[in-house]
């Protein structure tokens, strides 16, 4: 089968891999539709995670049909056609009773400590990723959530880790009604936080972020925004807040943060200044408030201005999303029209197209949101829509 493959920082390729197969009882086969490219996969092609073995598949974002079924799995057949959430879980822990699924003590056997997912570093537990004609999914009883017939793989594949992610993040950051809630970050995660701000009736929000278009699209969902390349954006929130501070904040930018626009010919560089995030976090929040943490780190990383975060008797709360936790309630989302998910997508595209795709995703490239990689088409990349990533929450 083809697939997006990892060989190396900085460089990746679609190359043909061995199929997949049935490897426990309770794994399915399932022909992947829908993937996705995400952020955190750029934190592997980077470089910015270690131990991201050369011939891993990419990619933690999955939709497709049931292919083959493991005679420990009871409750999907051949033919359903289901989401797959990124992280993985076994479902009978004391984590995952708890439906803290991204915590499993069972699913990761190479670091049970660390979260199981697809496509990420041997630390992760090395898994394949979706990114791909087919794929393994293990404990398939618990994780694949089948997905109503009025749903369109458009909307699907965002359920499967951003918007998830995003919904996971605004609780997290304990948003009350009419509270100002900073969201950093107006990539698809970031936007996602807007919409899930909206959903939990915030009072205001302000999106940060040095991208034009992505800023736009904040706008178009009615938050205020900031441009931290033209301007101090920490000094400009509390200018926008009387001095007080926003009540809560959502980091959704995580290790490659950078103070400027990326140049269009950046390649798979890293932002050059990893803790910036954090540092505009705890900056413009008020006194006791809350910042949720959403935006992936290494275990490496070890800067956080904790002494300015205990000044101010701030809480703190962070983690990986328990995607298959949050999966059925999207789904009743988008079924009753709260959420349109797929008005984010920007790009739609084959797999022989991902690398291009890949590089001006990385790069910023003015109006690449959000690309929904086709596994069953090889055709070039097309604009889905000419609001280029406009989303609609009601």
């Amino acid at each position: 089968m083809k697939a997006v493959v990892f060989n190396g920082v900085g460089d990746i390729g679609v190359q043909n891999v061995a199929d997949p197969t049935i490897q426990d009882d309770r794994d399915v086969i399932v022909a992947l539709t829908s993937s996705a490219i995400c952020g955190t996969d750029l934190h592997f092609v980077r470089g910015s995670f270690a131990e991201m073995e050369p011939g891993t598949i990419l990619g933690h974002e999955g939709v497709g049909i049931v292919e083959e079924v493991g005679k420990g799995v009871r409750n999907l057949r051949k033919g359903d056609r289901v989401v797959i959430p990124s992280t993985i879980a076994c479902g009978n822990c004391v984590y995952c009773r708890a439906s803290y699924y991204s915590k499993c003590d069972v699913a990761n056997k190479q670091n049970p400590k660390a979260t199981a997912f697809f496509g990420g570093p041997k630390g992760s537990g090395g898994f394949a990723g979706l990114q791909a004609e087919y794929a393994r999914v293990p404990f398939a009883n618990v994780g694949p959530v089948k997905i109503p017939d009025d749903i369109g793989d458009d909307d699907a594949i965002l359920l499967s880790d951003i918007f998830t992610t995003a919904y996971f993040g605004a609780e997290m950051a304990s948003i009350k009604p009419g509270h100002t809630v900073a969201v950093l970050g107006c990539g698809p995660v970031g936007q996602f936080v807007v919409a899930s701000a909206k959903i939990l009736d915030a009072g205001r929000i302000i999106a940060v972020d040095c991208e034009p278009s992505r800023l736009e699209s904040a706008r178009r969902q009615g938050a205020e925004t900031v441009d931290f390349a033209r301007e101090d954006a920490i000094q400009t929130v509390l200018d926008l807040t009387n001095g007080v501070g926003v009540d809560c904040v959502i980091d959704a930018v995580g290790i490659d943060a950078q103070k400027e626009r990326p140049k269009s010919d950046a390649g798979f560089k890293p932002g050059a200044a990893p803790g910036a995030a954090l540092e505009f976090a705890v900056g413009m929040v008020a006194k006791a408030g809350h910042v949720a943490i959403i935006g992936v780190y290494p275990p490496t990383m070890m800067q956080f201005p904790i002494g300015m975060a205990m000044g101010k008797n701030l809480t703190l709360r962070m983690g990986d999303c328990p995607h298959r936790r949050y999966l059925p309630k999207a789904l009743r989302a988008v079924e009753a029209g709260t959420v349109r998910p797929s008005r984010i997508l920007s790009q739609k595209i084959g797999l022989d197209g991902a690398i291009d795709a890949y590089r001006a995703f990385a790069n910023h490239q003015d109006g690449w949101l959000k690309v929904e990689l086709l596994p069953r088409s090889s055709s070039g990349a097309v604009q889905t829509r000419s609001e280029r990533g406009e989303l609609v929450s009601v």
